[in-house]
């Protein structure tokens, strides 16, 4: 039960980062939020890189493929917590579990992998959710409804790029994640820098480093533990937590539309990642 419990907690912790999220870049700047936020969460992995040593950053596999996916990283997380000022946190979090359909999407054309009409299905019936959740109308073409769409394009280029760098440690991609977060805060925050007001709020950014980082680190250990078909389906949680965390902290409710196309979001994206386990079964027997 190790593996399902520390996914289920690494779930809540993400959920908790991004409300945390949600209510600072309220008064702050998103720059501003992620720059502090990186350095709290580079203070929790130092230990590691310390532990580790520097070989492993050093010699990274395929430096342009790091690269890519450190753009990628960025760019979503930029995405997320600009969408979040003014779109429930329950909408764009619909939003991103659409990713592994796009990844599934895509893996024919970039990875060269096969996908059935079962898959196939699966892809068009979560593109059909998407569309739902969307609610297509003027409102769509609003900067967050576009920008989140690129955030979870830039999330499922970010998870079709980690499939090619499993020879690299897990705390290596995060150092890399995390350090392309903080220089583009270092880069874009003095453009937008607000006064820092109650000490509350700068000890909240520090703590969102340390949740974000906490919650790598669950995950990362209930996928070493566990089989992935265990604890990875443990990730829609997400979505609890966010109608629970945007209905309690910000009086947001999801709108049937976007529960209609959030259930077809989860179960294809479900069937998709159950399919593909299976296939991996025939083909290891």
């Amino acid at each position: 039960m190790a593996g399902p419990a520390l996914m289920l907690v690494g779930m809540l912790m993400f959920s908790l980062n991004d409300a945390m999220g949600k209510w600072l870049v309220a008064s702050y700047s998103v720059g501003q939020v992620l720059l502090i936020r990186s350095v709290a969460a580079l203070v929790i992995l130092a230990p590691f890189l310390w532990k580790a040593g520097l070989k492993p950053i050093l010699s990274a596999e395929k430096p342009r493929m790091q690269a890519a996916r450190v753009f990628f990283s960025t760019f979503e997380v930029f995405a997320f917590y600009y969408a979040v000022i003014s779109l429930p946190l329950a909408d764009v979090m619909t939003y991103w579990l659409a990713a592994p359909i796009y990844v599934a999407a895509a893996s024919p054309f970039l990875l060269g992998e096969r996908v059935g009409w079962r898959r196939w299905t699966a892809i068009a019936i979560g593109f059909a959710g998407v569309l739902i959740a969307l609610n297509p109308s003027r409102a769509m073409f609003t900067p967050p409804a576009i920008v989140s769409i690129l955030g979870t394009l830039a999330f499922a280029f970010m998870m079709i790029s980690g499939r090619s760098l499993r020879g690299t440690p897990d705390r290596t991609l995060v150092f890399f994640q995390l350090s392309g977060a903080l220089v583009a805060g270092l880069v874009v925050a003095p453009f937008d820098w607000r006064p820092l007001g109650e000490p509350g709020d700068v000890a909240l950014m520090l703590l969102l480093g340390v949740v974000a980082m906490s919650a790598h680190m669950l995950v990362n250990r209930a996928l070493k533990i566990s089989d992935a078909a265990t604890v990875a389906p443990l990730q829609y949680t997400l979505l609890l937590w966010a109608i629970l965390f945007g209905w309690l902290f910000f009086g947001d409710l999801p709108k049937p539309a976007m529960l209609a196309g959030a259930a077809l979001i989860v179960g294809s994206g479900l069937f998709i990642f159950f399919r593909e386990q299976q296939l991996k079964r025939r083909k290891a027997a």
